[in-house]
């Protein structure tokens, strides 16, 4: 059984219960809702995130008022997980440069490995909790 550090328990509530609204566990899901629920705003506000009926992101609703600086950073590497979707004129802010400077770079780089499993398969993680992320 494969072990994924979550933030708290919210964190992997919200995922388990988002890939079962979903009905599918691939790696797109995964990936997405993994890191979706790292953020307790995020995933109050999934439904503008994700159409669960149409099966897609909703990148309009980046710029939503209640979006912080790092919930756009989280954003912004779900959506790209998803289909490599970056933001036209703005692409740089979807590179690991921009993306990993906030207090959610650990569980970057698990929605990473959930979205790349083939790749990442010997990462090895000593000494990390992740458990510090979630306030």
């Amino acid at each position: 059984m494969e072990t994924i550090r979550f933030a708290g328990k919210e964190h992997k509530n919200f995922y388990y219960d988002m890939l079962a609204v979903a009905g599918n566990t691939d790696v797109y899901h995964r990936a997405f809702f993994y890191t979706m629920g790292i953020s307790k705003e995020t995933r109050c506000h999934i439904r503008y995130l994700f159409d669960f009926k149409e099966n897609c992101i909703k990148p309009q609703n980046l710029s939503a008022a209640w979006q912080t600086g790092g919930t756009i950073r989280l954003c912004r590497l779900a959506f790209n997980l998803w289909n490599g979707w970056t933001e036209e004129g703005k692409e740089r802010y979807s590179a690991p440069y921009e993306l990993f400077d906030c207090r959610f770079a650990p569980c970057f780089f698990e929605a990473i490995r959930l979205r790349y499993p083939e790749y990442c398969r010997s990462l090895e993680y000593p000494g990390m909790q992740l458990s510090v992320m979630e306030r």
